[in-house]
């Protein structure tokens, strides 16, 4: 749309009348005459140049236009687009998912149902990325070995779907832990230091890789990477054997001393979560710990009319002087 930059500037449109109107005609106080023998000629030569009363008009028509593009171009007006969206300056934000084979343990329950550990990353973890608005999220997965799924980035949707398309041994079976975190270092390298953020989740201890977990947490530390580590796992669960119902402990293989030692070196925390609604705590926890921006950004980009009004000005000021001339001409000829 159009808008004006200075609308009050039009209050000067009738200054022009309200001059003639209100202040006294000039008075010829010269004395000096100039004296034409061929005074009645010229001016019957002037009325058959100036034409009729509508022509006569014309001059007062040309002033009144230039005057009224002169008032426009200074009131600014400009054109202004619609409102672009800007990616705010949130954080830098990845979280690491373990698809390790234990991953696969059904420990877990949504609305009821008997799910499996992955299964309840997915859910909470979608709607965790889903109110991350204004950060930078990136997606690694490992296993056995650990890898970039989606690289930092604005585009929520795009990190949300890659969470629900991974699946269990995509990766490899075993977990490296410490290959994870080195890969998250390397990749906030380029990052600023205060905005690096690490959440990694894993239900077993580090069986692969070729980096140590506290080796790998000390490198970040020395980056300025804060990691959250969450323990996924229940502590109890019942199963059927060949000697009846027993209740067992699934989470015996998490390495809690290790996924603690990781949050303390890199000055982030460790989380438990044990069912479903621990899980979603955690994550609550950490949109606490590690809040997001309250507003976006937002930009209407705007451009300048002005000199197209000041362009006008011009072009009647060439066609007056065009028409001066053409008269000027044609009185010579005559």
């Amino acid at each position: 749309m159009i808008q004006f930059a200075w609308p009050w500037i039009f209050i000067l449109l009738p200054l022009p009348w309200l001059t003639w109107y209100f202040l006294p005609p000039v008075k010829n106080t010269s004395k000096a005459a100039l004296k034409v023998p061929f005074f009645l000629e010229w001016v019957h030569l002037n009325k058959q140049l100036s034409g009729n009363r509508q022509r006569k008009s014309e001059p007062l028509f040309w002033l009144v236009l230039v005057w009224l593009f002169l008032v426009t171009a200074s009131a600014r007006p400009e054109w202004v687009g619609d409102p672009i969206h800007l990616p705010v300056s949130g954080r830098d934000l990845m979280m690491a998912v373990d698809l390790s084979g234990s991953m696969n343990q059904p420990d877990f329950s949504i609305d009821g149902e008997q799910v499996n550990r992955l299964t309840v990353v997915k859910a909470v973890g979608g709607d965790f990325i889903e109110r991350r608005q204004g950060d930078r999220l990136g997606l690694i997965l490992f296993g056995r070995n650990a890898y970039v799924q989606t690289p930092l980035t604005y585009d929520r949707m795009s990190v949300k779907t890659m969470l629900y398309e991974a699946e269990i041994g995509m990766a490899g079976k075993e977990t490296a832990i410490g290959d994870a975190i080195g890969l998250a270092v390397k990749r906030f390298k380029d990052r600023p230091e205060e905005s690096r953020v690490l959440i990694l989740l894993t239900d077993g201890a580090n069986t692969a890789g070729e980096v140590e977990p506290l080796q790998a947490a000390k490198l970040a530390s020395e980056m300025g990477l804060r990691i959250y580590t969450i323990g996924v796992g229940a502590d109890r669960m019942r199963v059927d054997s060949f000697f009846g119902s027993q209740i067992v402990n699934p989470s015996r293989d998490l390495d809690e001393k290790t996924l603690k030692g990781i949050a303390d070196v890199t000055g982030g925390a460790y989380f438990r979560a044990k069912d479903t609604q621990g899980l979603a705590e955690v994550y609550q926890k950490l949109d606490e710990l590690e809040p997001t921006l309250s507003e976006a950004e937002t930009f209407r980009p705007v451009k300048s009319l002005f000199y197209y009004f000041l362009a006008m000005v011009i072009l009647v000021g060439c066609i007056l002087a065009w028409r001066r001339g053409v008269v000027s001409f044609v009185s010579r000829a005559t």
